[in-house]
């Protein structure tokens, strides 16, 4: 109960409001964010999950799990992960979904923000392998800073990434009207 009101108290002091669609979130699956644009965001998605007493998980590099900064990182569900390395990412978090009852890992996806006045790039798609080969749905969620409104809309299971990525995008446009910009198809 506490958690769900520290939560609330969060959105209402940043002045934004929430939905979540009913029926939508499932025991596993893969969270998208969009739009990026300031860490605001990642407070409040944090208040989003605090409300609805979910555990989330979230890749963060590995560079950041140290001093002080640890022990916060792991309460709040983070995975160190070398962004350098080689190492199969993907069949590491397929190996985390398959040995939890409940796993939830969000990813607000690279690309989803320019920086220093950068042209927004095409979306990174990691998010779609990991849930492809965990085989679990990507759920949509969605921070608009211009209406000040957040939540989780939908989901989609994945099938074959340009055709769930051009689906994505038109979810987006017209349901929370955010433009996502996502890879051609080769």
């Amino acid at each position: 109960m506490l958690k769900k009101m520290i939560g609330e108290s969060a959105f209402k002091l940043a002045g934004w409001q929430y939905h979540v669609e009913p029926n939508t979130l499932e025991n596993k699956q893969v969270i998208v964010g969009f739009e990026h644009t300031s860490m605001m965001d990642a407070v409040l998605s944090l208040a989003l999950f605090q409300i609805y007493d979910i555990k989330i998980h979230t890749l963060i590099k590995k560079e950041l799990f140290k001093g002080p900064l640890k022990p916060l990182l792991e309460a709040i569900g983070g995975i160190p992960v070398d962004r350098k390395s080689n190492q199969d990412i993907v069949g590491q978090m397929v190996d985390l979904f398959a040995s939890h009852e409940k796993f939830n890992l969000v990813i607000a996806p690279e690309a989803t923000r320019a920086k220093n006045g950068e042209a927004r790039k095409p979306i990174r798609t990691g998010f779609w392998h990991i849930a492809k080969a965990a085989n679990v749905p990507i759920v949509l969620m969605y921070a608009n800073s211009q209406t000040k409104q957040g939540g989780i809309f939908g989901k989609i299971y994945p099938t074959e990434l340009h055709h769930d990525l051009a689906l994505m995008q038109k979810l987006y446009k017209e349901n929370v009207g955010l433009e996502i910009i996502i890879p051609e198809a080769k």
